[in-house]
């Protein structure tokens, strides 16, 4: 099992100069890839190939790019680039996003979400793998007249998804390599999702999907002033039925509650919680919570443990 870590400078003075800063820090920690949020600012790919780019050995990804907004081929163009720019090492992920962003950011309806995903995913599987497309769904068409192929992309490129809900599963195991639930915990993994999607690929005669388990947690002594931090942070998730659901079916109220902070020893018994519950990877975000002294802390253990 890997370990890896997401990384926001978002508040530093050059976000692209700091993220490159810190894949390197994260390298030398032990850590084996670093993964890249996608909101309205950064492009994530873009932050992938630069950063694969300055900090050989380190696989990339991006966790994740919502399917509205977006058409396959602008996707692919941008996954291929990364992936040609980072000899193989760079990974997409993809999500349904939310209602709220997508409507008020990009004007349009936030309507039939997995069929989109379906569409979406289909089409880019054809884009990554072959650098052509002839489809033509109900939501999307995507043709390439054109050829879409980025030269240096050999074996496509890993497709993962945000997916947490059975709909979604089911189209992510059918279509996609693997997922990228957050905020779910061991028990919602093991009871509900990993199930899930591995009866979809198996039916659908794919591998065994990966399951790459973002975690928000962090290595501190001072637990309680960081767990009402975190609380306050991540109090947008719990507006939003998918997350709600994923923590309630986790044994949680507040999307804190699936948060992992403690010691080492607590960290690294969530960590074997995470594996045993089927998670193939592991990545950890909002590391940055209690501060650098903190953060290389956590990283320093993540390192250990995906060493």
């Amino acid at each position: 099992m890997t370990v890896g870590v997401a990384l926001n400078a978002t508040d530093a003075d050059n976000q692209i100069d700091a993220t490159v800063r810190l894949a390197e820090e994260a390298a030398a920690a032990g850590l084996r890839s670093a993964w890249f949020g996608q909101t309205f600012g950064a492009d994530s790919p873009q932050l992938a190939a630069i950063v694969g780019r300055e900090v050989p050995g380190l696989h990339v990804g991006t966790s994740a790019i919502p399917v509205f907004g977006r058409h396959p081929l602008v996707v692919s163009s941008q996954a291929q680039t990364a992936q040609a720019a980072t000899h193989g090492r760079y990974h997409l992920g993809l999500a349904l996003g939310t209602k709220l962003l997508t409507e008020a950011g990009f004007g349009i309806p936030y309507e039939r979400p997995i069929a989109r995903l379906r569409e979406f995913l289909t089409a880019l599987r054809q884009l990554t793998e072959t650098g052509t497309a002839d489809f033509h769904g109900r939501l999307l068409t995507v043709a390439t007249p054109i050829p879409a192929r980025v030269p240096g992309v050999e074996a496509g490129v890993p497709l993962l998804v945000a997916a947490m809900g059975p709909q979604a599963l089911r189209v992510s195991g059918e279509l996609a390599d693997g997922i990228l639930p957050y905020l779910a915990g061991p028990r919602a993994l093991a009871e509900h999702i990993v199930p899930a999607v591995i009866a979809a690929a198996e039916a659908s005669g794919r591998p065994a999907p990966r399951i790459v388990a973002l975690v928000h947690g962090v290595v501190t002594d001072d637990v309680e002033s960081v767990r009402e931090r975190v609380t306050e942070q991540l109090a947008f998730y719990e507006q939003i039925p998918s997350y709600a659901r994923v923590i309630e079916l986790s044994g949680g109220k507040r999307a804190a509650d699936v948060a992992v902070i403690g010691d080492e020893r607590k960290v690294a018994a969530e960590v074997r919680r995470y594996r045993d519950a089927g998670a193939t990877e592991v990545v950890f975000s909002g590391t940055e919570v209690a501060g650098d002294v903190d953060r290389r802390r956590t990283w320093a253990l993540l390192g250990e443990l995906a060493g």
